[in-house]
C-alpha cells in the first residue's frame, strides 16, 4: 500500500461564506493598496517634471525680463522722438496759419506804419503800431475790417505823441472760428 502524506488542515474542508468574502477582501484590498501606490508615485514623479517646467519658465522670465530692461532705454528714446514728432507736425500746421495770419496783417500797413509789437493768439491778433497820420491809421483798421479772417476790429488804445509826431495804437482783431481751425 501506498503510502500518504499527512496533512494538517486547520480550516477545514467546509469554507463558509465569511471566510471566502474575507478571503476576497484581502486579495482585493492588496490590488487596491498596489494600485493606490502606483498613482502616488506616478503623481511624485509627474510632480518632479512640473517643478522642472516651473524652472524652466521663471529661467526663461528672468531671461526675458533682462532683454526688456536692456531695450527699456531704447524704448524710451523712441517714444520721445515719436511724441516730438507729433508734437512739431502739430505745430507746424498751426504755425504756418499764424505766419500767413501775420503776413496778411503786415501787408495791410500802409507806408510810414511800423509796428511796436503784433502777437497772434488762438482766438485774436494783437497789434501796437506807430503811424504818422490819421488816414493812414483808419485805413489800416478798414483793411483789417475786410479781412475775412478777422470778424471784429478794436481799437483799444490811440495816443498821439506830439514830441515825436506820431499816433500810437493798440487794436485786437478777434479771429472767425473758421480761421483758427483752417
Amino acid at each position: 500500500m501506498a503510502r500518504k502524506d499527512a496533512s494538517i488542515n486547520l480550516v477545514g474542508e467546509n469554507i463558509n461564506f465569511l471566510d471566502r468574502f474575507v478571503t476576497w477582501a484581502l486579495t482585493v484590498g492588496r490590488v487596491v493598496v498596489i494600485l493606490t501606490e502606483l498613482i502616488a508615485l506616478i503623481a511624485f514623479l509627474y510632480r518632479f517634471s512640473l517643478d522642472r517646467e516651473i524652472i524652466d519658465l521663471h529661467t526663461k522670465i528672468k531671461q526675458e525680463q533682462a532683454v526688456v530692461a536692456y531695450l527699456k532705454d531704447n524704448e524710451e528714446t523712441f517714444r520721445g522722438i515719436q511724441n516730438r514728432i507729433s508734437l512739431a507736425s502739430s505745430f507746424g500746421t498751426i504755425a504756418k496759419d499764424k505766419v500767413n495770419l501775420l503776413n496778411d496783417v503786415i501787408s495791410f500797413a500802409p507806408a510810414g506804419m511800423t509796428f511796436n509789437n503784433i502777437s497772434a493768439q488762438e482766438d485774436r491778433v494783437r497789434i501796437n503800431a506807430s503811424t504818422n497820420s490819421v488816414s493812414s491809421l483808419s485805413d489800416f483798421v478798414s483793411k483789417l475790417k475786410s479781412y475775412s479772417s478777422i470778424k471784429n476790429v478794436i481799437v483799444e488804445k490811440i495816443e498821439n505823441r506830439t514830441s515825436s509826431a506820431s499816433i500810437t495804437v493798440s487794436i485786437t482783431g478777434l479771429l472767425k472760428t473758421d480761421a483758427k481751425t483752417k
